[in-house]
């Protein structure tokens, strides 16, 4: 009989219910190569995995059977060619509108103003996503619209997350980008046209980079402190998805 693992494995820690311990076991170890890993040995995938060598190694045997895993000369393991193939469908497949339109619509809904996903687009600000508020007193920026980079809150927090504002000590504005970079968001009214407010805040992918930022916009009069909560919980919920 097998004999029971002295430690509990990280798959059996998290089992999908209903799933098949084998798969989840497997795929944690997938899961243990992490950013800058290029192969990784068979006693270093026992430890991230929390596996037996003896069952880590039945395990790499499918797995490479499937190309997901390949064995390189010197004995270590590193990600197949299937992981490359699988990845093209799901690139080709995926579109930033189906991730970005609902969190801007809800953020609409909950908050009753207009709401934006913004990108660097050269030296300007490139307006990718847009959902108006239903009040008809509101700015009318639309998707497709280039903005200045160097004025609006999205552009601040576009500036302050990306090396430019990092490397902006001793400009103008340094201290700005600063207070932004530490606070996460950025709010001003009149920033870049007069008697309208901004709430920005940045979208970061999944390897920590800029993606770009999402802005709630509304006359100066409808401001309120109480809609940066909402702009950074759409925040969360678009990192590592852009």
């Amino acid at each position: 009989m097998p004999r029971k693992a002295r430690t509990e494995s990280i798959a059996d820690a998290h089992a999908a219910p209903g799933g098949a311990a084998a798969v989840d076991r497997a795929l944690t170890l997938l899961s243990a190569f992490r950013s800058g890993d290029s192969a990784l040995g068979l006693v270093e995938l026992a430890q991230r995995t929390q596996l037996y060598k003896s069952t880590a190694l039945r395990l790499l045997a499918s797995l490479e059977h499937a190309r997901l895993i390949q064995k390189l000369d010197d004995g270590r393991y590193a990600l197949g060619a299937e992981v490359a193939r699988l990845h093209g469908v799901y690139a080709a497949s995926f579109s930033l509108e189906q991730v970005v339109l609902p969190v801007l619509r809800d953020l609409v809904a909950a908050t009753g103003e207009s709401a934006a996903y913004h990108v660097r687009q050269g030296e300007a600000r490139l307006c990718l996503y847009r959902v108006d508020s239903p009040h008809p007193i509101r700015d009318h920026i639309r998707a497709g619209d280039v903005l200045p980079a160097d004025r609006g809150t999205g552009a601040r927090v576009l500036i302050a997350f990306s090396p430019r504002g990092i490397r902006a000590e001793g400009q103008k504005d340094h201290k700005l980008y600063v207070k932004i970079r530490e606070q996460g968001y950025y709010t001003a009214i009149g920033d870049r046209l007069a008697e309208v407010a901004g709430i920005s805040a940045p979208v970061f992918k999944a390897d920590g980079t800029l993606a770009g930022a999402l802005t709630l916009t509304m006359p100066a009069n409808r401001y309120t402190e109480g809609h940066v909560k909402p702009v950074l919980e759409a925040t969360r919920r678009l990192a590592g998805q852009v």
